[in-house]
């Protein structure tokens, strides 16, 4: 999904108050892992992923592999923090996506 300046914008201002709620370690990124990025994603729909300073992963590689594995977009990567959405396919869940297609 390709997103544009202004729904990229308006993600980073949903994602400024959130915490990263993943933190990839000296394991890097695993299987295990991109099923629970996945899953957190489809209640959440945006979400903070952290690096950790052990891990030799760059941020732009881990973005690689979560929009390939994953299925999702990167709204923003700031040093070794990174702002991942995905539309929710639930429509409980579906509130940014909702908000984000008005734009």
């Amino acid at each position: 999904m390709n997103l544009t300046g202004k729904q990229k914008r308006f993600l980073r201002s949903k994602a400024h108050h959130l915490n990263p709620i993943f933190q990839i370690g000296k394991g890097g990124v695993n299987d295990a892992m991109l099923v629970q990025i996945g899953e957190a994603l489809e209640k959440r729909e945006l979400i903070k992923v952290s690096l950790l300073q052990n891990t030799d992963e760059e941020a732009s590689d881990v973005a690689a592999v979560l929009e390939e594995k994953v299925g999702c977009s990167i709204a923003q990567i700031i040093g070794r923090i990174l702002v991942v959405y995905k539309p929710s396919s639930k429509e409980k869940n579906q509130a940014i996506s909702n908000e984000l297609a008005k734009l």
